[in-house]
């Protein structure tokens, strides 16, 4: 999705978009070596903030005209379904 934004926003946008976009994923990775349900809540916490965090830039993405709303609709409704699980899975852990 960062390829056709703009060049200046390489160290800005684009990569705070791709680094909180690994973040969920990496700290869902992480939470699996924790033994006690607390610590594997901590990083599925870490994961659900990354997801928001990636929410917030893509809605800025779209005011920005970086990417069109057929694009942003289609993240935004992925990033329900994953914040969705992220906190159902969180809630399970408590």
């Amino acid at each position: 999705m960062t390829k056709d934004f703009p060049s200046e926003e390489k160290f800005g946008l684009i990569s705070q978009l791709r680094r909180a976009s690994i973040s969920i994923a990496s700290n869902l990775a992480e939470r699996t070596s924790r033994k006690t349900n607390k610590d594997k809540a901590h990083f599925t916490t870490i994961s659900f903030s990354s997801a928001m965090e990636v929410l917030n830039q893509i809605i800025i993405s779209k005011e920005l005209n970086f990417i069109s709303e057929k694009d942003y609709i289609l993240v935004r409704e992925k990033l329900e379904k994953i914040s969705n699980m992220l906190n159902a899975l969180r809630n399970s852990q408590l």
